[in-house]
C-alpha cells in the first residue's frame, strides 16, 4: 500500500509563521488561539501541542498567566498518554513559570496547590533532575503566602545544593532572593542583595527589569536619591507598555509620588488600562493599591482636580471626582488582598496595603 507523505495544514501553518514573528502580546495570543481551534477542529493533536508551547510562554510573559495555565494542563494530559512523542524539558522547565503565578489566584487552594508542586516533584524525580527546584518554588510559594520564616528554610536547603538543568538563571534566583528582603523589610540588605544586579553582572530576558522597581524605595528611604532617580528612569524604560510589568508599574507610580506627583499621575495613566483586564490578582491588587496612594495624595495636595481614564474604565463618570477613584481602588486592592488572606491563613497582604 502506498502512504501519501503527511499534509500540513496550510492554514495552520502561516498562522504560526505569523504568530512566530510578533513580539509577546495579545496580537500573538489571538494567533496561537486561532492556529489551536484550527488544529482541534482538524483532530490535529500534534499541532495543538506545539500551538499550546507556544501560548504558554507567550502568555507567561505577556500577563495571561490563566491562559498559560489552562493551556499547560491540556499538556501535561497530552504528554502523560504519549509521553515519546513530546519533549519532556520544555514540558518541565514550563511547569515552573505555571508554578511561579499560581498563588496569585485566590480561588486556587493551598491543597491544589500543593498538588501542584508535589506533581512537579514527581516528574522531576522521575526524569533525574535533583530536588534543588523543588526547595526553591516551595520557597517561592511560602514567600507569596508571606510566610517570611517558613520560607527561610526552604530558601537555605536551595541555597546548600547544586544548581542543574533545572535551575532557573542565576539572574532570576537572585530577583526572588531580593523580593525576599523587600518582605523581610531591611533596606540596606535589599540593596546589598540587588547589587549584582544593579551593576549588570546577571542578567537575563527580565532582569533587571524585574529589580529595578523593587530598590526605588529603600534607596529613597536610604537618602540615596540620585541613584534611585538613575534606576527609576533606566527601569521604566525596560518596562514601558509591556502587560507583564503591571505590578512594577505600581512600584515606580509608589516611588513618584514621592518625588513628582504629575509624574506619577502619568504612570497611572499610561498603565491603568493594561491593568484593567490583567490576569495576575496579586499584582493587578498591588497596582489599586499604590494608585490608591497617589489620588489621596492627589487630594490632599489640591492642585489635580481630573485625571485621564481609559475608554474601557468601568466608572468614566469618575473621572473628575479623585476621591471617588482613590477610594474605589483601595476597595479593590483591599477585596482580593482579603482572599488571599483567607485561602493562605493570616493577613499579610491586608497590612501590607494598609501600611502602604
Amino acid at each position: 500500500m502506498n502512504h501519501q507523505p503527511e499534509q500540513m495544514n496550510p492554514d495552520f501553518e502561516d498562522i504560526m509563521d505569523q504568530a512566530y514573528s510578533l513580539p509577546n502580546g495579545r496580537a500573538k495570543i489571538a494567533l496561537l488561539e486561532e492556529a489551536i481551534r484550527i488544529a482541534d477542529s482538524l483532530g490535529d493533536v500534534e499541532q495543538g501541542y506545539s500551538a499550546r508551547e507556544e501560548l504558554v510562554e507567550t502568555c507567561t510573559f505577556s500577563g495571561h498567566p490563566m491562559k498559560a495555565l489552562v493551556a499547560f494542563s491540556w499538556l501535561l494530559g497530552q504528554f502523560d498518554q504519549q509521553p515519546d512523542e513530546y519533549d519532556d524539558f520544555t514540558l518541565l522547565w514550563s511547569y515552573k513559570w505555571i508554578l511561579d503565578s499560581i498563588a496569585s489566584f485566590p480561588e486556587i487552594n493551598r491543597a491544589q496547590i500543593e498538588e501542584l508542586l508535589a506533581d512537579m516533584r514527581r516528574r522531576y524525580e522521575q526524569f533525574g533532575y535533583s530536588e534543588r527546584s523543588y526547595y526553591y518554588y516551595r520557597f517561592s510559594l511560602l514567600k507569596d503566602y508571606g510566610e517570611v520564616e517558613e520560607a527561610q528554610q526552604f530558601l537555605d536547603k536551595t541555597k546548600a545544593m547544586d544548581r542543574d538543568e533545572m535551575s532557573d538563571c542565576e539572574a532570576c534566583e537572585q530577583h526572588q532572593f531580593v523580593e525576599f528582603e523587600v518582605m523581610k523589610g531591611n533596606d540596606e540588605q535589599i540593596i546589598r542583595t540587588a547589587r549584582p544586579i544593579l551593576r549588570g553582572r546577571m542578567t537575563c530576558g527580565e532582569v533587571p527589569h524585574l529589580t529595578l522597581s523593587k530598590v526605588l524605595m529603600p534607596l529613597y528611604r536610604l537618602g540615596k536619591l540620585e541613584e534611585a532617580e538613575k534606576y527609576q528612569k533606566q527601569g521604566y524604560r525596560l518596562i514601558k507598555g509591556n502587560r507583564d510589568f503591571v505590578l512594577h508599574s505600581g512600584e515606580h507610580m509608589y516611588y513618584l509620588l514621592n518625588i513628582d506627583l504629575l509624574q506619577a499621575l502619568e504612570v497611572f495613566e499610561q498603565w491603568v488600562g493594561l491593568s484593567l483586564d490583567h490576569e495576575n490578582p496579586r499584582d493587578k491588587m498591588m497596582f489599586n493599591a499604590y494608585a490608591a496612594v497617589l489620588f489621596k495624595r492627589l487630594v490632599a495636595d489640591g492642585n489635580v482636580t481630573s485625571v485621564k481614564l481609559p475608554a474601557g474604565y468601568p466608572y468614566p463618570e469618575e473621572a473628575n471626582d479623585l476621591p471617588a477613584i482613590a477610594s474605589r481602588l483601595e476597595q479593590m486592592g483591599l477585596e482580593t488582598a482579603g482572599r488571599l488572606d483567607q485561602r493562605n491563613g493570616n493577613s499579610y497582604y491586608t497590612t501590607l496595603i494598609q501600611q502602604l
